[in-house]
């Protein structure tokens, strides 16, 4: 898998602008304002993926504490055919 760069423009006025300023440089966090994006989207990202594993867990917990008797057998073509129908 190719890792393509890409460069992005973008504009902070005001109370942005001064919050970013104070956490890039010498007295900030980070040393420039590239890598305090990227590990913004990285932590952004890392939540998004925590969410939807935890989404995920809560759905199988719930599948697991059913009754057995609610199961019913279904067969991958069905599998297939409900997923395309909630798309």
């Amino acid at each position: 898998m190719s890792r393509a760069t890409t460069t992005m423009t973008v504009r902070l006025s005001g109370a942005l602008s001064e919050f970013v300023t104070a956490n890039v440089g010498e007295h900030g966090t980070y040393e420039n304002v590239s890598e305090y994006v990227r590990d913004l989207i990285r932590r952004d990202k890392e939540r998004k993926e925590a969410d939807t594993f935890e989404r995920l867990k809560a759905e199988l917990t719930h599948a697991y504490a059913a009754p057995e008797a609610s199961y019913h057998p279904l067969t991958a073509a069905e599998v297939i055919a409900r997923n395309r129908n909630r798309a």
